[in-house]
């Protein structure tokens, strides 16, 4: 599956989050992850997310897609994060 995930957290769990989104997405701009998952991975994800969260205040959004291959991807303006290779 294919999944966005858009985030806005307080900013003292802002590192957690981001990390934690890491080792499963994409940093593609602040606050917003992408990638391909397994339902596990996805599920993983939420879990550990859930531990560091404060539901009560912060906010998770999951746009999950059975693929990307009938998304279309456009930017507009500067181009951060993505895939750029590490040396």
């Amino acid at each position: 599956m294919y999944v966005i995930l858009v985030y806005d957290v307080d900013v003292k769990r802002v590192a957690k989050v981001l990390k934690i989104a890491r080792r499963y997405l994409t940093w593609v701009q602040n606050s917003v992850l992408e990638g391909e998952l397994t339902p596990s991975q996805y599920f993983q994800l939420k879990n550990e997310l859930r531990r560091v969260a404060n539901l009560n205040e912060d906010s998770f959004i999951f746009y999950v897609m059975r693929t990307s291959r009938y998304s279309e991807r456009e930017i507009m303006g500067v181009q951060k994060g993505g895939w750029e290779t590490i040396l």
